[in-house]
């Protein structure tokens, strides 16, 4: 039933959507932050790339490198002025801030650049393949996919390899414990927005070189990464990149039975993962 084909396109698309995971697992799996504002941010990546380029003539790829840095800016930013004044034992004022914070972005996206869908054209690559045997695969789905092996590749790292990974699991751990040797959890939790806004501007650029995208469409790209990460397990960065994995093969076996079904065929596929395995597949805490 499902061609050989149709199995690689849904390992592809699941690159895409464990780039847009990566960050919000980041997120929760040191300060259990549950980020609602999270796939308004890839988008308002997609429109700073899209801006940098309109103004500079740049391609796609140079002005992520500039929009990286920017985005980790904004994460610094909204922690430090804004989320860590919620942050404690009550989940319910950073589910509330950061909704508002959601509905601002997409507000001032659509004030600013009006409901028209927009696309970042990044050139020949787009239309660029490779074919092996049967399979035919496109450049950037590739290339997608290539991405978030290096992205989660770089994160596990960055937690078990250097000082400032040591300093986020210990935080994660016992905030008040690693403050008494030293650490300063809230400039923590900011480094960790940071860097997830930089993985959010990775993801904004495939997300708008390979379809179009609008403001609205935030709220989407959030479905999908919670998923992710709720497939792969609560703080499994590799899990993420498993549950990615598992969306894009249901989606893409979905549409291969009916067109209509590709959305249908993730969530439901979600829900049976659950059913089955009630903490993901690879449930593991960040220590």
């Amino acid at each position: 039933m499902f061609s050989l084909d149709t199995i690689v396109q849904g390992l592809l698309l699941g690159g895409l959507y464990a780039l847009f995971a990566a960050g919000l697992s980041l997120v929760f799996g040191i300060m259990r932050l549950v980020n609602l504002a999270h796939g308004d941010l890839i988008v308002l990546g997609a429109y700073l790339i899209l801006g940098l380029g309109t103004v500079t003539g740049m391609n796609p790829f140079v002005a992520a490198l500039i929009a990286m840095p920017l985005m980790f800016a904004l994460g610094w930013l909204l922690q430090t002025r804004l989320l860590n004044r919620v942050l404690g034992e009550d989940i319910l004022p950073p589910l509330l801030v950061t909704f508002g914070l959601s509905v601002v972005i997409q507000n001032g996206l659509l004030a600013a650049f009006t409901a028209d869908s927009r696309k970042l054209a990044a050139g020949p690559v787009e239309s660029a393949s490779v074919v092996i045997g049967p399979v035919h695969m496109g450049v950037m789905p590739v290339m997608t996919l290539a991405t978030a092996v290096a992205v989660i590749l770089a994160l596990n790292l960055l937690f078990y390899r250097t000082a400032l990974g040591r300093a986020f699991r210990a935080t994660s751990d016992d905030a008040v414990t690693a403050q008494l040797m030293g650490i300063r959890p809230q400039r923590i939790f900011a480094m960790a927005t940071g860097i997830a806004l930089v993985v959010a501007a990775i993801a904004a650029l495939y997300l708008g070189t390979r379809a179009n995208f609008d403001p609205s469409i935030g709220p989407a790209r959030l479905l999908y990464a919670f998923e992710a990460v709720i497939i792969g397990g609560l703080g499994s960065l590799w899990g993420t990149l498993a549950g990615g994995v598992v969306i894009g093969l249901a989606q893409t076996m979905g549409a291969a039975i009916n067109p209509e079904w590709q959305i249908l065929a993730g969530h439901i596929a979600f829900v049976l993962i659950l059913m089955v395995r009630p903490r993901g597949l690879f449930p593991r805490a960040i220590d």
